[in-house]
């Protein structure tokens, strides 16, 4: 007894399309074909097919099927290979499937990286914002740095400065750059790490300055850029009556 093409294809559970690509490609001989033209196929094309498709299925690529086939040395290469590769993708997953279950169990935000999940609900947006931009290139020491920082209850002041609006006269920021001078340094002395941003890049000192660059401008008004200038300018100035004394 033979079979056409379409019951092989049953038989192995594939398709006819797949079997005549298999032809194509040399891997299924071609069967001999009966008076009327149609092709006959036997026991062993099923066998092989299906071996075919058992390869397939754990995910070795046509290309290396032969050379699997054959149970030589290379043969063990490939499929160890694999092996690594399934399992470099096995802990990929595992670790999508943790972050998933922060977001959905724990309610953290799906844009923040997983580990800075108890900030998501009281940043406000520009905040936020920046924490996604930091994490494309600060060390996972300077991100632990923030997260800390960021974990205190807000002052008063920088509340202040959050919600402050981009035509704020010139006294209200004036005021807030000197107010903002105490509290910016406490953060340089407890975490020194955030002093040079740059130094903490790691992907060098341009891509960070690029990327503070654009969030500044992209994230705050004319208002906040203004009074950190300030407070950049009032830090350099005690820094230099420090180092004159």
């Amino acid at each position: 007894m033979a079979w056409s093409t379409s019951q092989l294809a049953e038989l192995a559970g594939t398709t006819l399309k797949t079997v005549r690509h298999y032809h194509r490609i040399g891997l299924l001989d071609e069967p001999e074909r009966a008076a009327n033209g149609y092709k006959r196929y036997g026991v062993e094309h099923l066998v092989r097919l299906l071996r075919i498709r058992r390869l397939v299925d754990l995910g070795v690529p046509l290309s290396d099927i032969p050379a699997v086939g054959a149970s030589d040395e290379r043969a063990e290469q490939i499929l160890r290979a694999l092996d690594a590769e399934l399992a470099a993708s096995i802990e990929r997953q595992q670790r999508m499937r943790r972050e998933l279950a922060e977001i959905l169990d724990n309610r953290a935000a799906i844009d923040l990286p997983v580990d800075l999940k108890t900030l998501a609900d009281d940043l406000p947006e520009a905040q936020r914002s920046f924490l996604v931009a930091y994490s494309s290139f600060l060390s996972p020491a300077a991100m632990s740095a923030i997260q800390e920082q960021l974990s205190a209850p807000p002052s008063d002041v920088a509340a202040q400065f959050e919600t402050l609006p981009a035509d704020a006269p010139e006294d209200v920021r004036r005021q807030l750059a000197e107010r903002l001078v105490p509290v910016v340094r406490q953060q340089q002395q407890d975490h020194p790490i955030l002093r040079d941003l740059e130094a903490s890049s790691r992907r060098g000192g341009a891509v960070a300055q690029s990327v503070l660059a654009h969030a500044l401008v992209e994230f705050y008004n004319e208002a906040h850029i203004d009074v950190l200038q300030r407070v950049h300018a009032l830090l350099a100035e005690d820094d230099a009556g420090e180092c004159r004394r």
